[in-house]
């Protein structure tokens, strides 16, 4: 009986100690995510244009292969890579997220000037354009969304490794940052599937003769166009935001703060000077100076990306993703 005592009080005590860890892989990862925003809400917001034009039926579909990529992006690429570099060059996690960063303020530069009249085609939407008809349109377009889907994935591993403390173990950071993949996917294209559907949920309730639900369907088939390119106009805003955000800060991990100080400054200042909202009046100047500066940075980036690194990428890293999703 002793013996059966000390076997359960055992059980018990390595239950708590998983519990505590599945605590800390769950707080961790929620950590990670919201360090994300900015690349999650433009994955979120540029989606559903893939399935603009086919029929309602393929809708949801289309959604769940650009779903499974992005798992596969995020799981089978980008996670070993992370860990090899959290293990064996940890020094590299910092430039790289600066590099994302400034990916993410090239992204949301180029579609304020593509928006204003200025420059070619953002480079998702010229995925969302992709010719042909039936099943090759369908596949373009969803080998389109993969492949902008891996550069905000690639952002996304990226930000959540550099939240994880360097004292966790490789298993853990390899759990925590499974968890990031895994809840970021689902709630993305989980979120891209309501939209997509949103107009014919509404339509479908516009048909009632109940009036409630009538009226209820008229005004999501009304609003569902606004509230589409609000969330574009926020998603490219948190992109620019982020983006500054990180680079500002990595600038001033590698002993240049003097711009990451001072917007800090001027964030205490105001702060200061509106005592009824410090906190909210404090990270609303830090946002405006640290999106100002990475849509700076992103105007600077596009020439750049556009005459130098793009088709540098696309003589090397697309034949390579290629042979990956073959094998």
């Amino acid at each position: 009986m002793s013996g059966l005592l000390a076997l359960l009080d055992d059980v018990a005590s390595i239950s708590k100690v998983a519990a505590a860890s599945i605590d800390d892989v769950t707080g961790q990862a929620v950590k990670a995510g919201a360090k994300a925003a900015g690349a999650v809400i433009d994955d979120a917001a540029v989606t559903p244009k893939y399935v603009h034009g086919f029929d309602a039926s393929r809708e949801i579909p289309i959604v769940w292969k650009i779903a499974r990529g992005s798992l596969f992006n995020k799981l089978v690429i980008l996670l070993p890579v992370a860990l090899l570099l959290s293990q064996f060059a940890p020094w590299a996690i910092a430039p790289l997220l600066m590099l994302g960063g400034a990916y993410l303020c090239y992204e949301g530069a180029e579609k304020v000037a593509h928006a204003l009249g200025y420059g070619d085609t953002h480079d998702s939407e010229k995925h969302t354009h992709a010719e042909g008809d039936g099943a090759a349109l369908e596949e373009a377009r969803v080998a389109g969304a993969i492949k902008t889907d891996f550069i905000l994935s690639a952002e996304i591993m990226t930000i959540a490794l550099s939240t994880i403390p360097a004292t966790d173990t490789l298993w853990m950071r390899a759990l925590i940052l499974a968890v990031v993949a895994v809840g970021i996917t689902v709630a993305v294209y989980g979120f891209v599937a309501l939209i997509v559907k949103a107009d014919d949920l509404g339509v479908h309730l516009a048909t009632r003769k109940n009036g409630f639900s009538s009226a209820l369907g008229r005004g999501i088939v009304k609003v569902m166009p606004g509230f589409m390119k609000t969330l574009t106009v926020v998603g490219t805003a948190a992109m620019i935001w982020v983006g500054g955000q990180i680079v500002l800060h990595g600038f001033a991990e590698m002993g240049w703060a003097g711009p990451y100080d001072w917007i800090h400054h001027q964030a205490e200042a105001a702060a200061h000077a509106v005592p009824q909202a410090p906190g909210l009046i404090a990270w609303l100047v830090t946002a405006f100076f640290d999106g100002i500066f990475g849509l700076v940075l992103g105007m600077i980036l596009i020439p750049i990306a556009h005459y130098i690194i793009n088709p540098l990428l696309q003589a090397t890293v697309a034949p390579l993703m290629a042979r990956l999703r073959g094998a």
